[in-house]
C-alpha cells in the first residue's frame, strides 16, 4: 500500500514541530516555502520552493501529491497562511476550516465586522487603505476612537507594523508604518483594549472546542506591543473570568465560522469583562503550540492538529479532555489541562552593531531550561530595540511544577545572555543619550526608571581604572540600585553593576556619572559599552 503523505506550508523553526510529529505518524513530509535556506527543511522528506502566498500553485501542486503520493491533508502552523491551507484542502476534499472562514480569520477587518455583526465583544474599529487615507478621515477617526488607539495592518502577523497611536503628532507616521507593512495596503485603526492579555489555543473539531493552552502573555514597550514571553498555564485563578474569557473565544470561533482544525486567539480582560483582540485560524507561533503547551499538559498539540488534518481522529484530545460547565455557547466546550508550568522568555538588544553574543552555552545549564533558541543575528550585524516580535534575538523555554520557579529559571537563564556592541557607535549614542524619534517619545525606554532620577544623587567623578564600579558610592545611592526593579536582561541595577565588576574586571578609567546614566539607560549593554568605547 501506498504510504500517506500530508503538505506542509512552512518550513521555519515554528513549522519544525509539524514536520517532525507528522513522520512520527508515519506521513511522508511535502514541505513548501519560499525560502530554500528556511531552518527547517532538512527535516522534509520532499521539499519545494512555493510561495506560501501563491494558492494556486499550491492547489496545483497538492492536486498532483493526490493523484501520486497518496495525499492525505494539508497543513500549517505559526505562519499567515491558513488561507491557502483553506483554498486548496477545500478543493481537494481535504479537512478544514472553509476558504471564506479561513479568511474571516486573517484579514482583521473582515475579523472585526464578523465580531460586529454577531455581537462578539472586540474593540470599535475602522478600516483605511493606502488609496483612501486622508487627514480629515484620520481627525474623524481618531476623535471617534480617542487616544490612546491602536493601528494595525489588516494582513500580518508578529506585531509587524502595529502600534499604539496615544496623540495628534503620532497619528500620520504610525498610520504610514501599518500600511507599508500591509501586503494589501489596508488597516484598522481600533480602540485600545486596557487588561491583562491571554493567548488561548484550540481544536475545533465535530461541534466541539477543546482549549489546549491557556497562557498569560506579557507584553511591554510602548508604543509597540513586544511579548517578552508567555507562561503556560495562566496564573489567572478566578475561574469565573477563565470561563468567561473561555466563552468568549468559542463566541468568536463561531462567528468567524470556523469549524475544522486549530483556533487561536489573543484576548483580553477589560473592564468591559473579556474582548478578543484577534483569532487565527491555525495553532499558535510563539512557541506556544509547538513547545509551551507539549511540555506542560504531555499533549503533542501538532500532531493531534495533524491527525484532523488528514482525516483522522485527535484521539489523546478525545480520551483526556474534560467538560466545561459553561451555558449558552454555540459548541459543546472541553478543556485539556496542562499540569506543569512552562514559561518562554525573550532577549532583546539596545541599538548597535553586535561585536559577539556570549553566554548560550550558561543559559542552556540553567536548571529547568528546555531550550535556548538564539535567533538568526551574529556578529556584525545591525541590530535595534524591538519594534515588533520578529526583531527579538532569542528565546528560552523552561518547565518546572512551580510557577514562580519556572519563571524565574526562564529569566534567569535570559540574563547570562549577552550581546555585546561594538564601541563607538552612533546608534548607541544616540539611545544613551536619550535621542528619540518626534513620534516615539520615551521609546525605547530606559532599563530602569531610576535613570530618570539621576541628577538627584552626587556621584564620583571617576571610577579609577580596574576599580569596582560599586565603591565610593552614596548610601543613597547604593539603595536606588537596589530597587527590585528589573530590565529587560531580568538584572535588577545592582545585580547589573556587580556583572559589570565580574565580567570586566579590567577597564580604563570611567567617568562616573556617564557609566551610570549609561547603565541605567541600556543595562549591562550600555555599561560595558561606555567601558569599551574608551
Amino acid at each position: 500500500m501506498q504510504e500517506k503523505s500530508v503538505l506542509i506550508l512552512g518550513a521555519g523553526l515554528m513549522q519544525k514541530p509539524a514536520i517532525i510529529s507528522a513522520k512520527n505518524l508515519n506521513l511522508h513530509t511535502f514541505v513548501i516555502d519560499a525560502n530554500p535556506s528556511a531552518e527547517a527543511v532538512s527535516y522534509a522528506d520532499d521539499f519545494c520552493r512555493i510561495d506560501l502566498k501563491d494558492r494556486e500553485e499550491i492547489l496545483r501542486y497538492a492536486a498532483e501529491l493526490k493523484e501520486k503520493a497518496n495525499l492525505k491533508g494539508i497543513f500549517t502552523a505559526g505562519t499567515d497562511f491558513s488561507s491557502s491551507v483553506s483554498y486548496a484542502a477545500e478543493k481537494l476534499g481535504f479537512p478544514s476550516h472553509s476558504f471564506e472562514a479561513s479568511l474571516n480569520a486573517s484579514i482583521k477587518s473582515r475579523m472585526r465586522t464578523c465580531f460586529k455583526n454577531a455581537g462578539v465583544p472586540s474593540p470599535e474599529f475602522f478600516t483605511i487603505s493606502k488609496d483612501s487615507v486622508s487627514v480629515e478621515k484620520l481627525k474623524f477617526i481618531t476623535q471617534s476612537l480617542g487616544f490612546p488607539c491602536v493601528v494595525k495592518p489588516v494582513d500580518n502577523m508578529g506585531a509587524r507594523g502595529c502600534r499604539m497611536i496615544r496623540n495628534e503628532n503620532e497619528v500620520m507616521p504610525s498610520v504610514s508604518v501599518a500600511l507599508e507593512n500591509s501586503r494589501s495596503g489596508t488597516a484598522i485603526i481600533e480602540k485600545y483594549m486596557e487588561g491583562p492579555e491571554f493567548s488561548i489555543d484550540a481544536i475545533v473539531y465535530n461541534g466541539t472546542v477543546t482549549i489546549t493552552g491557556f497562557a498569560d502573555r506579557h507584553i511591554f514597550y510602548p508604543p509597540y506591543f513586544i511579548e517578552t514571553g508567555h507562561t503556560m498555564p495562566t496564573a489567572l485563578s478566578d475561574e469565573s473570568k477563565k470561563l468567561e474569557l473561555i466563552s468568549c473565544f468559542a463566541a468568536g470561533i463561531n462567528a468567524l465560522g470556523l469549524t475544522t482544525g486549530a483556533a487561536k486567539a489573543d484576548i483580553k480582560y477589560t473592564k468591559n469583562g473579556a474582548e478578543i483582540g484577534e483569532i487565527a485560524a491555525r495553532l499558535s507561533g510563539g512557541y506556544m503550540s509547538g513547545w509551551t503547551y507539549p511540555y506542560s499538559s504531555g499533549c503533542n498539540l501538532t500532531e493531534q492538529a495533524l491527525k484532523i488534518a488528514v482525516g483522522e481522529e485527535p484521539d489523546y484530545i478525545l480520551k483526556n479532555r474534560f467538560p466545561l460547565p459553561v451555558k449558552d455557547s454555540p459548541f459543546e466546550l472541553f478543556i485539556l489541562p496542562s499540569e506543569k508550568v512552562s514559561a518562554e522568555r525573550a532577549w532583546i538588544s539596545i541599538p548597535g552593531k553586535i561585536k559577539s553574543i556570549d553566554g548560550l552555552d550558561g543559559a542552556s545549564k540553567i536548571s529547568g531550561i528546555k531550550n535556548v533558541f538564539p535567533r538568526a543575528v551574529k556578529a556584525g550585524d545591525e541590530i535595534d530595540f524591538p519594534r515588533n516580535n520578529v526583531q527579538k534575538c532569542g528565546n528560552v523555554i523552561s518547565l518546572n511544577s512551580d510557577y514562580d520557579l519556572s519563571v524565574s529559571e526562564a529569566e534567569k537563564s535570559c540574563s547570562k545572555i549577552l550581546i555585546r556592541l561594538e564601541p563607538d557607535n552612533p546608534k548607541t549614542d544616540d539611545f544613551l543619550n536619550g535621542k528619540t524619534l518626534p513620534d516615539e517619545e520615551g521609546f525605547p525606554p530606559a532599563a530602569f526608571s531610576a535613570f530618570s532620577k539621576l541628577s538627584d544623587f552626587s556621584l564620583p567623578s571617576e571610577i579609577p581604572e580596574n576599580e569596582s564600579v560599586l565603591n565610593n558610592l552614596s548610601p543613597e545611592f547604593l539603595e536606588l540600585l537596589k530597587s527590585p526593579e528589573r530590565d529587560w536582561n531580568y538584572l535588577t541595577a545592582y545585580e547589573t553593576a556587580h556583572r559589570f565588576d565580574l565580567l570586566v574586571p579590567i577597564h580604563p578609567s570611567l567617568d562616573g556619572k556617564k557609566f551610570w546614566s549609561a547603565l541605567l539607560k541600556g543595562g549591562i549593554q550600555g555599561a560595558i559599552y561606555i567601558s569599551d568605547s574608551i
